[in-house]
C-alpha cells in the first residue's frame, strides 16, 4: 500500500504478548489495515509486561513466532523495540519513539476490548490519546455479542471501533492445548505450530 504524498502516513501500532500469536490476531491485523487504510502496521511484542501475572515466553521466541505468523502480510512489520528495552514496557514510551521516527505520521493504536476496559488505568493514558487514535477491536463473542465500550468523557473523537469476525480463540487455551500435546492448528499457523513443537514451548517443566 503506497501513501499519497499529499497526506501523512497512517501508521498502525499493535502491541501484545503474542504468546503465541494466533488466528484472531491475524484477523485483527487484516481488518485494521483495511478499515483504517493503514500504510504500515507495526506488530510490537511486549517486553517486560509489568501488568501480566504470569511469566511470558522468552522475547526471542515471541518475536520469532510473530515473524512466522504475520510477516507475509503486506504493510506489516515486526518491531522488537520493546523487547530490547530495559525495565517496564510502557505504551507511551513506544509511541513517543515512533513519533520521533515518523514526525508527520498519524498514529493508530490498536487494542482489544479487555485492554479498552482498563485503558484509563494505563500509564500516561491521556498523553497516549493525544499521540494516537485509539482503535478498539469490536470482537464479538461466540454468541455474537461484543461488550460495549464507552470512551472517556470528551474524548470520543479520539476513539474508533474496528469490526471483527466472531472468534473465541484465546492464547491461554492454545498454551493449554500445547502443554497437553493436543493439536493447535488452525488456531495458530502451521509455521507457528511447528515452532512451538520444535522449541518445546508451553511444556510443563
Amino acid at each position: 500500500m503506497t501513501q499519497s504524498p499529499a497526506r501523512p502516513m497512517r501508521l498502525g501500532v499493535f502491541g501484545g504478548a503474542f504468546d503465541p500469536p494466533h488466528a484472531a490476531h491475524r484477523a485483527l491485523i487484516v481488518a485494521a489495515i483495511a478499515q483504517l487504510r493503514l500504510d504500515r502496521l507495526l506488530v510490537i511484542p511486549t517486553g517486560h509486561a509489568w501488568h501480566k501475572t504470569r511469566s511470558l515466553s522468552s522475547a526471542h521466541h515471541r518475536v520469532a513466532m510473530a515473524q512466522l505468523a504475520f510477516a507475509d502480510l503486506p504493510a506489516v512489520e515486526i518491531d522488537p523495540r520493546e523487547t530490547a528495552r530495559a525495565g517496564p514496557s510502557y505504551t507511551i514510551d513506544t509511541l513517543h519513539a515512533l513519533k520521533g521516527d515518523n514526525p508527520r505520521a498519524e498514529l493508530f493504536l490498536i487494542i482489544g476490548q479487555d485492554q479498552a476496559a482498563s485503558f484509563s488505568g494505563w500509564h500516561c493514558w491521556r498523553e497516549i490519546v493525544d499521540l494516537a487514535v485509539i482503535c478498539v477491536a469490536g470482537r464479538a463473542d461466540v454468541a455474537g455479542q461484543a461488550p460495549d465500550f464507552e470512551p472517556p468523557e470528551g474524548l470520543q473523537a479520539r476513539f474508533m471501533t474496528l469490526q471483527l469476525p466472531i472468534s473465541d480463540i484465546s492464547a491461554t487455551d492454545i498454551r493449554q492445548r500445547a502443554a497437553a500435546g493436543q493439536g493447535i492448528e488452525p488456531l495458530v499457523s502451521a509455521a507457528v505450530a511447528r515452532y512451538i513443537v520444535l522449541h518445546r514451548l508451553y511444556q510443563a517443566t
